[in-house]
């Protein structure tokens, strides 16, 4: 027998033995409604709970934000910020409470998504997606703390060597206002987070046979310029912030590459083919 009968005899028991490792799943359209439902209920409970307590611990949470203000300034001056609205510093509690439940309640979110999904899956895809899964919020933690305790401090001293005054000279001091500072330190949690799922994206294009370690040693060049494209209109327009960014994500993307090349290695080969090949 030949190989390529070899592999449309082995792909067609594969395909019976898949079917029949679904057969009796299948659920009507409001079944999965209902399902949908009941995953939505339990993901918005758990982000109602946390943003409760995340309100109450608003203040702590804050005080924790500041670090980075605190580790540019290296002590030498007090940290200061503002708000110029009555109720703006309250909508901010709000905001961050909500971004630190989302936040904390991901693991219950994305557990609720994969018990949506997992009766749909074969086996081995539910295998394959659970370490992808569990390598997200890994990937997306190790980007803000890079974020936070690495380049946030870099970037705002490089903001705070602006001040000037003294003399005749006006006084020109950074008082950041409560709202921007947490709206910059949420748009790099995200940016950085983000950013740094590209070794799980590229390693699952890479397991369901869409790129390639060769693909991406080729499009090395068009990576470099897309890195940089996406730096400079992630975060603020200064040279520390989109270096920052980039160098990481270039890092990742060559990390990328050798996971990739290491998947492909590992791929099972298709059964029977083996046996023919060594037969002819």
């Amino acid at each position: 027998m030949s190989a390529d009968k070899a592999r449309a005899a082995a792909s067609g028991e594969n395909a019976a033995a898949e079917e029949d490792e679904l057969a009796g799943t299948e659920a009507t359209l409001i079944e999965h409604l209902t399902e949908l439902r009941t995953r939505l209920i339990w993901s918005l409970s758990a982000i109602a709970v946390l943003f409760v307590g995340c309100f109450f611990a608003a203040d702590w949470l804050y005080e924790f934000l500041l670090t980075p203000f605190k580790t540019a300034t290296d002590g030498m001056r007090e940290v200061r910020l503002i708000y110029t609205a009555p109720q703006e510093f309250f909508f901010t509690k709000l905001t961050l409470a909500l971004f630190g439940a989302v936040f904390l309640a991901f693991p219950v979110i994305a557990s609720q998504i994969y018990a949506f999904v997992a009766p749909g899956l074969y086996k081995k895809e539910r295998y394959a997606f659970l370490p992808y899964l569990i390598a997200t919020p890994i990937f997306f933690v190790i980007g803000a703390a890079v974020m936070f305790y690495g380049v946030l401090p870099l970037a705002l001293r490089f903001f705070l060597s602006m001040e000037g005054g003294g003399g005749t000279a006006a006084t020109i001091e950074m008082l950041p206002r409560v709202s921007e500072y947490l709206g910059l330190i949420m748009t790099l949690i995200l940016a950085f987070g983000v950013c740094f799922q590209l070794p799980v994206v590229l390693t699952l294009l890479a397991r369901i046979e869409l790129v390639t370690s060769n693909q991406l040693k080729t499009w090395r060049k068009y990576a470099i310029v897309g890195v940089l494209i996406v730096a400079a209109f992630l975060t603020p327009p200064d040279p520390i912030s989109q270096l920052g960014l980039a160098l990481p994500m270039l890092l990742l993307y060559e990390l990328s590459i050798f996971s990739v090349r290491w998947i492909e290695r590992n791929r099972p080969p298709v059964e029977g083919l083996e046996t023919s090949e060594s037969s002819s």
